[in-house]
């Protein structure tokens, strides 16, 4: 069963939030804190010498640290989500919006790092906190609706060859959130970032076409069958 999307312009932004430039300063510092430190490791005072202000200036905006974290969380998801919708969205054939889509995702390995470091710190809470669980949900539904938003439109066009449009958006999540936690565990991670973007993109687009795309992609330090068969 092929399910329907919902136009993009009939969709409300979740994730969105206005803020002063104050505000959007904090924000942006502490984020960058968090995602070099975790995002529950690091106090408020850090937050504030980063941002340059005072610890009280971080209450007076944001009540409380679980408060800041929050916005911090909201901010950076809709600036990924904008992102990704913004890249597919002039682009009408449905391989190379895939292809475009995985250039967004796999940006830049300092800046995946830290989002993802973050990101991993959202899911933690979400767990055990329903304010966190709401936000990741949100984020969750909203990427997998532009995805799904992509789908289709290579669906329609007989391109991709999927049974459920729903279920190839969280599939094509899954290959990307796990090719992320792989990569963050790589010692040599700046370097190997483009690997894991090609493979993220052969991987997405085998699934969705049916068909194997491109050569196998090597890397070094890599163990093959080959090289395994013939240290036996």
């Amino acid at each position: 069963m092929i399910e329907s999307v919902q136009p993009p312009q009939e969709r409300k932004n979740l994730l969105h939030e206005d803020h002063s430039a104050p505000e959007i300063h904090i924000i942006r510092s502490a984020y960058r804190v968090m995602g070099e430190k975790g995002v529950y490791r690091v106090p408020l005072q850090e937050i504030a010498d980063a941002a340059g202000v005072s610890k009280s200036v971080l209450l007076y905006y944001f009540k409380s640290k679980e408060n800041l974290v929050l916005t911090v969380m909201r901010w950076v998801l809709n600036q990924i989500a904008e992102r990704i919708r913004a890249s597919v969205s002039h682009v009408n054939d449905a391989d190379e919006r895939i292809r475009l889509m995985i250039d967004t995702i796999f940006s830049d390995p300092l800046q995946n790092r830290r989002f993802y470091l973050t990101y991993i710190g959202l899911i933690g809470h979400a767990a055990s906190s329903d304010s966190f669980g709401h936000l990741s949900a949100t984020f969750r539904s909203t990427v997998n609706a532009i995805y799904a938003e992509v789908i289709k439109d290579g669906y329609d066009s007989q391109t991709f060859k999927v049974r459920d449009i729903s279920e190839a958006a969280t599939v094509i999540r899954a290959i990307i959130e796990g090719l992320y936690i792989q990569w963050l565990q790589e010692e040599d991670w700046k370097r190997l970032h483009a690997w894991y973007k090609d493979a993220c993109l052969a991987a997405v687009l085998t699934y969705l076409t049916g068909e194997i795309e491109g050569a196998s992609l090597q890397r070094s330090g890599m163990a093959t069958s080959e090289s395994i068969s013939e240290s036996g």
